[in-house]
């Protein structure tokens, strides 16, 4: 008879005792997520936070702000993550700021990408794949090097619930979120032996930029999703789900009995969103 064997996911410490003295950069740094994630992992006592942005100028500000708190503790780093070589030379100065060590990677940055796919082009979608997938695909090859070299580490990216649950008017989105967590699932297993794990982020409905101004009513703060990836990662989990409306959503999408109440519900935002709502949820 054969035998599986089982695979512990959970690490033998505390939500706090595992960000404890570690080295971790963070994409998209200078506000929403990236920024509570980084104010997060300082307040539990990090050893150094990489913030990395596009951003220069609102980066240098919450660099400032978070210096004067924790000084010495906190480095800013410009990059655009839609250029291959922005993200290698961004991995590349934030080893150099944990004296050659990264033990996490935050993966966070991207763009909604509200649009009608009719009035979708070539250049949207390639800029849309740069900027939510292969930004997170380029820091992965290009921090694999140093985690093996410092006997492994915990690469975790932000997706989407949007990545199960594909809506109208958000078909790049959808289609990059899910790429993402195909990509992290994939290595997770891949790279586990070598002590280098992969989780994929469903952060909930956070009122970020990212909606434009129209952010819906049950939207969570930065700080609490910020706070629900950080005890997911320390778990080890493979999908981090913030939120008991994704959590719902990932369980029920693919039931063949709740199939009617989803279509039906995914066709209503369908019809706000064309009416004008585009953040209707």
């Amino acid at each position: 008879m054969n035998t599986v064997k089982v695979i512990s996911r959970i690490p033998n410490c505390s939500m706090r005792e595992y960000y404890e003295n570690k080295v971790a950069l963070v994409t998209g740094a200078a506000s929403g997520i990236g920024l509570a994630l980084c104010e997060a992992l300082l307040a539990m006592n990090a050893k150094v936070v990489v913030m990395a942005d596009l951003n220069r100028e609102k980066l240098s500000g919450e660099w400032d702000r978070l210096h004067s708190e924790y000084p010495g503790r906190v480095f800013p780093v410009q990059a655009d993550v839609t250029r291959q070589k922005d993200v290698e030379e961004m991995i590349r100065k934030g080893a150099e700021c944990g004296d050659g060590r990264l033990d996490l990677l935050f993966n966070n940055a991207g763009l909604g990408l509200a649009k009608a796919f009719d009035e979708t082009t070539d250049a949207d979608w390639d800029f849309a794949f740069r900027i939510n997938f292969y930004g997170a695909l380029h820091a992965i090859r290009a921090v694999l090097p140093i985690m093996r070299a410092q006997g492994g580490g915990h690469i975790a990216n932000t997706a989407s619930g949007i990545g199960f649950i594909p809506m109208a008017y958000q078909s790049m989105y959808s289609a990059t979120k899910a790429a993402l967590i195909g990509l992290t699932g994939s290595l997770r297993y891949e790279l586990w032996d070598e002590n280098i794990r992969f989780s994929a982020i469903i952060p909930g409905t956070v009122a970020t930029p990212i909606w434009q101004g129209n952010v819906p009513k049950d939207a969570i703060t930065p700080a609490e999703s910020a706070h629900g990836i950080l005890k997911g990662v320390a778990a080890n989990e493979r999908i981090v789900i913030i939120t008991d409306a994704d959590r719902a959503g990932a369980r029920d999408i693919y039931l063949p009995e709740a199939a009617s109440a989803i279509d039906e519900l995914l066709l209503d935002i369908a019809r706000r969103r064309r009416s004008g709502n585009i953040g209707a949820l």
